[in-house]
């Protein structure tokens, strides 16, 4: 008698703005907040790829298999974010951005590693976001793509940070071979994952 594997899911989902990269929560201060399972009604054992934080926007992948979450997460993948920030962008801040940048974790400071860094010429044709970001009244914006293989926490904000363009959007746009194409917000597809 052979054994048959099991049949796993895979999704992938356009998170929106102000939604939790989780499930559920048990904390108090966390009841009112929204996540994952508002947009769609995803079968037992469905778990988050990676993450993307409460503010940020953009390609999540959720499967039911724990061996291919892990595998995606440890594997040194590509992820691209689309990172508008505040200012026009200098060649010596992306620069410094493409070099790495110290940034601190838990009082713990990181030099991050290299990474892909380009100036967008022109701004990406995402959905208006939920809560509205500052208008060209405050002052100039741009945008950039940033491409990283490693996921500390909040990694792509500190990184602009750092080199004085703090991030006002984020919408990570690929992961690996997954890429968010013209996927709206809270929009889910089940879809084929393998590596």
């Amino acid at each position: 008698m052979t054994l048959s594997k099991p049949k796993h899911t895979h999704f992938k989902i356009y998170k929106p703005y102000g939604f939790l990269s989780q499930f559920m929560s048990n904390a108090k201060h966390e009841q009112k907040k929204k996540f994952l399972g508002d947009l769609y009604d995803f079968p037992e054992g469905t778990m988050a790829i990676g993450r993307l934080d409460k503010n940020s926007e953009g390609l999540l992948l959720l499967t039911t298999d724990g061996q291919l979450s892990y595998d995606i997460c440890s594997s040194k993948i590509d992820k691209e974010y689309y990172v508008q920030v505040d200012g026009m962008i200098t060649k010596e801040a992306v620069h410094k951005l493409q070099e790495g940048v110290e940034i601190g974790f838990k009082g713990i400071k990181y030099i991050t590693k290299p990474c892909e860094v380009t100036v967008l010429e022109t701004p990406p044709n995402f959905p208006e976001r939920t809560q509205k970001i500052r208008d060209d009244r405050h002052g100039p914006t741009s945008w950039i793509s940033v491409i990283v293989n490693e996921g500390k926490y909040r990694q792509v904000r500190k990184m602009t940070s750092a080199v004085g363009f703090p991030t006002l959007r984020l919408v990570r746009i690929r992961v690996g071979d997954f890429t968010l194409d013209n996927m709206q917000p809270g929009q889910v597809i089940p879809t084929e994952v393998s590596l």
